[in-house]
């Protein structure tokens, strides 16, 4: 399915987004707090936006995993047409399943994984394997949509996400397989914040915090080991 719409992933994020997911994407690499000896992993990279906002902030390595071999084909792209200054890595993209990562334990500083745990078929097994990899003094980052506290706001955000942009999204990517009238359905069906927190602190994360942004319309989850 992500396969499918990954030629025209980029434009629906900006236009659906109404430009904001790229601001929530430089929030989550502002909580991670990233230092330069860091060694970061952003699972279901996509097409690479949160990943190359990581390398940005000029952590020591970034690699960036997705399950669809068309969306990181993307990213590649992305990565092999930018300039870097010093002390900016280029992150290495990599095929996996983010409930069976191909990395050793500890190995990584910073997790992240923005707009793609709802997508996983384990959610709770995905977030033990980001515990595994993760090092000791590490963090992890979730990005993720949610539902607005306020009911009309709720109302309206439920209104655009399951009217409008399922017909204007499939429309843009010509797409067959269903894949936005599936993703509203995912952000309705998904964990509660309460559930989504319980999860990651299961998985033997320490305290989580939320950041609510966009009146509740993205929720960014940061736990420390």
């Amino acid at each position: 399915m992500f396969s499918g719409i990954a030629s025209s992933y980029d434009l629906n994020n900006r236009l659906h987004s109404l430009g904001r997911d790229q601001a929530w994407r430089r929030a989550a690499v502002r909580l991670a707090e990233v230092r330069p000896a860091d060694r970061v992993l952003d699972v279901a990279c996509g097409t690479g936006d949160l990943t190359e906002a990581f390398a940005s902030a000029g952590p020591a390595e970034v690699v960036g995993l997705d399950f669809a071999e068309p969306m990181l084909e993307i990213a590649r792209g992305k990565t092999s047409r930018r300039e870097r200054p010093d002390g900016v890595p280029t992150p290495r993209y990599v095929g996996g399943d983010a409930t069976a990562l191909p990395f050793e334990d500890d190995a990584f500083d910073i997790v992240s994984i923005a707009f793609g745990i709802r997508n996983v078929t384990d959610p709770a097994q995905a977030v033990r394997e980001f515990r595994r990899v993760t090092s000791p003094g590490g963090r992890l980052v979730v990005l993720e949509f949610s539902q607005p506290r306020n009911p009309i706001l709720r109302g309206l955000s439920r209104f655009y996400t399951n009217r409008v942009m399922p017909l204007t999204a499939t429309w843009l990517a010509r797409d067959r397989t269903g894949a936005y009238r599936y993703l509203p359905k995912s952000v309705d069906t998904f964990l509660s914040r309460e559930a989504m927190t319980g999860m990651m602190e299961a998985a033997g994360y320490g305290e989580v915090r939320q950041k609510a942004m966009s009146c509740g319309v993205c929720v960014a989850y940061v736990a420390g080991v």
